[in-house]
């Protein structure tokens, strides 16, 4: 019975540390896997917000650079201006830098003395408008076959751009012969150009049309006095 008793004992003891050595194990392999996987965590949490972060920046810095573009392509549309119009002062816009059209101007006519006799031609931007006068004659037409007026200047003049504050001028001298004859008229047609849809009819009196010729555009009435382009 005594050897029963410590044989009972001895096993008792070993199954105690056994188990003991069995929950220690346990403990150990269960802070190692919390260790590394809490770690884990963390790490993925970390590169996660800095992702977010970078994402966060990327969408700023797109939007930045979309207002940028935005802006460069309305200041492009400011600088390019022509065409887009100027505030005429009642609401309407007038043109801008573009070239103008007979229907643009305001038309006037003056007899002069010099070289003969001669018409000057006084054109004015209607109010609220800018446009340019091209560096060419500008075509008159007399009577009804539509006889036009030659050069007046051996060289083609420089653009005019008419705004308020500025006038163009031109000469017309209707009649570069000595001999007697011609046509008798009345009135003279002004366009900017042989292609203007648009041009005018402008009261001249009584004149006597042969030959006729006329200045480039001035933007000085001394400067346009057509004297025939042989005797410069």
């Amino acid at each position: 019975m005594l050897i029963t008793r410590r044989r009972a004992r001895t096993f008792a003891g070993a199954g105690l540390l056994v188990t003991a050595a069995m929950l220690a194990t346990a403990c150990q392999s269960s802070a190692n896997a919390s260790g590394p996987s809490g770690e884990s965590s963390v790490s993925a949490k970390s590169e996660a917000g800095a992702g977010n972060e970078a994402s966060a920046v990327g969408g700023k810095d797109t939007a930045s650079e979309a207002s940028a573009k935005s802006s460069q392509a309305k200041g492009k549309g400011t600088q390019d201006g022509v065409g887009s119009g100027a505030e005429t002062g009642s609401g309407g816009r007038g043109k801008v830098g573009q070239q103008c059209g007979a229907n643009d101007i305001s038309w006037s006519t003056r007899a002069e003395s010099q070289a003969g006799g001669y018409i000057l031609i006084i054109a004015k931007a209607k109010p609220g408008i800018t446009c340019v006068l091209p560096a060419e004659l500008p075509t008159v037409a007399f009577g009804s076959d539509g006889t036009e007026a030659g050069p007046a200047e051996q060289a083609v003049g420089q653009a005019v751009t008419l705004r308020k504050g500025v006038t163009a001028y031109a000469g017309v001298n209707p009649k570069t012969t000595n001999e007697n004859g011609g046509k008798e008229l009345n009135s003279i047609i002004v366009g900017i150009g042989a292609d203007d849809p648009n041009p005018v009819s402008l009261r001249v009196g009584t004149i006597t049309v042969d030959k006729p010729i006329v200045t480039n555009w001035h933007t000085s009435a001394a400067d346009a006095v057509p004297f025939d382009g042989t005797d410069q």
